[in-house]
């Protein structure tokens, strides 16, 4: 597997507080399953350190039909892709 980044606006909608579409890499997005929260706890090596919410993973369908599996999370400057699984 090859890990490339590359950088993309992200804009992503919610529905009650859960992520329902998003724009991403020039295509529209619609979630396409039940996002699931992504906790600290994944990537905490402290077993003691807090466990709270880092972002959201979930499948998106773009209009042709593709499926995506994406990580997301917050920062000061708006939403990030952190993984992009096909």
């Amino acid at each position: 597997m090859i890990d490339v980044f590359v950088e993309h606006e992200l804009t992503l909608w919610f529905e009650d507080d859960v992520p329902s579409r998003m724009f991403y890499a020039g295509r529209r997005w619609r979630v396409s399953d039940v996002p699931t929260r992504l906790r600290d706890s994944v990537w905490a090596t402290d077993p003691r350190a807090e466990r709270g919410f880092y972002g959201w993973r979930f499948q998106g369908t773009d209009n042709a039909g593709e499926s995506m599996v994406f990580d997301v999370y917050p920062t000061e400057e708006g939403w990030r892709v952190f993984h992009c699984y096909a």
